[in-house]
């Protein structure tokens, strides 16, 4: 059964089993409402090659309807709303500012590729809902140089979604840390756990006794949730000068559809594979020509960038690439947010830490 909490009752003592994306996220906004949290995670928390830290980052609902379904889009709509206030809320611990803008997103494809633009344009009108059409603009040659210059004379058109946007989720995770410690989360890194129960956390070093526990390890948690599996993403990271990009642009392609965020200070995260492996080796030399010569079809210049990083991680998938927040065995579980892990996760959070703090309405966590 849930456990639910009353204001006359004593700050619940809640541990977190995963220091990712969800679990911290969770873990401040519970600290935020007067909870005790414990945070357990195997690794460091500066360490590089998570899922958290090597996604893109983009906010898509619009872009990601194509290859997902409307839970996920709703989930996308809810989180967009919680993002700026998050954001807004995080800054007022005094910390860094987090990278975040909401200036749309632009769809292209070259000559050769204009069939596959068209068939994600179909599928778009399609699964919109009638209410969101609207934000879907055609733009011709004209129009796209407008709202890209960099991109002026290299496509015929493109479709520009409105209300899309990004942040920087290695900003976002490290301003994480410094508020939950700032607010005094018991942080146990580098400490592995074997098992998460109802009321403990079995660790290397023991067994930790809580009210409540909550499994957000991702991948880590299919001993528990055996229908978890791994898919596989690499991301290059790269600093170009000679380009300057307002907003994340999507390159449509008949076998992936490369995807360029940029970043302060010229940097831009590329990304595109997605493959269904659990491997956890380093970027393949496949994936890295792939991407890298895709990026420099966007714009020459990138021909000359300098590569800064080249990341592999497993987003954590379940058979219906849906998020999940569910109570079994008495452990509540966040998982699943595959590839829409930044695009989805206020949403899921919000949505258990009103299940933990036994809010049934109003005012979110």
């Amino acid at each position: 059964m849930a456990t639910r909490f009353t204001p006359e009752m004593s700050a619940p003592r809640i541990g977190i089993a995963g220091a990712g994306l969800a679990g911290r996220t969770l873990a401040w906004r519970l600290l935020r409402a007067g909870c005790r949290v414990s945070l357990f995670d195997s690794r460091q928390r500066a360490e590089l090659d998570t899922a958290s830290m090597t996604a893109a980052a983009m906010l898509s609902p619009l872009a990601e309807l194509a290859v997902s379904d409307e839970v996920v889009f709703a989930l996308g709509q809810r989180s967009m709303m919680l993002w700026p206030r998050w954001i807004a809320e995080l800054a007022e611990g005094g910390g860094e500012p987090v990278y975040f803008r909401q200036k749309g997103s632009l769809v292209v494809a070259h000559a050769p590729d204009q069939p596959s633009l068209k068939h994600f344009t179909r599928l778009l009108h399609h699964k919109l809902p009638e209410a969101c059409r609207a934000q879907v603009h055609a733009l011709d040659a004209a129009s796209l140089a407008q709202h890209e210059p960099a991109l002026a004379g290299r496509f015929e058109g493109g479709l520009f979604l409105e209300s899309e946007g990004q942040l920087a989720n290695d900003q976002w995770m490290a301003a994480l840390a410094t508020e939950i410690d700032r607010l005094g989360v018991a942080w146990h890194e580098g400490q592995a756990v074997e098992q998460v129960q109802e009321g403990r956390m079995v660790c290397t070093d023991g067994v930790h006794a809580f009210d409540v526990t909550v499994d957000a390890r991702g991948v880590g948690s299919k001993a528990q949730w055996p229908q978890l599996r791994g898919v596989r993403g690499e991301v290059l990271r790269v600093e170009c000068h000679g380009v300057s990009l307002q907003r994340p642009v999507r390159l449509m392609h008949p076998r992936y559809a490369l995807y360029v965020v940029p970043r302060p200070d010229h940097q831009f995260v590329v990304g595109a594979t997605e493959l269904e492996s659990e491997d956890t080796g380093p970027v393949t030399l496949r994936s890295t020509l792939e991407l890298g010569s895709a990026l420099h079809s966007l714009h020459p210049a990138f021909g000359e960038a300098r590569v800064l990083r080249l990341s592999a991680a497993l987003r954590p998938a379940l058979d219906d690439h849906r998020p999940a927040v569910a109570l079994r065995d008495g452990v509540w579980h966040i998982n699943g947010l595959y590839r829409h892990g930044y695009l989805c996760a206020p949403a899921v959070v919000d949505e258990l830490a009103h299940k933990l703090l036994g809010i049934d309405g109003g005012e979110p966590a």
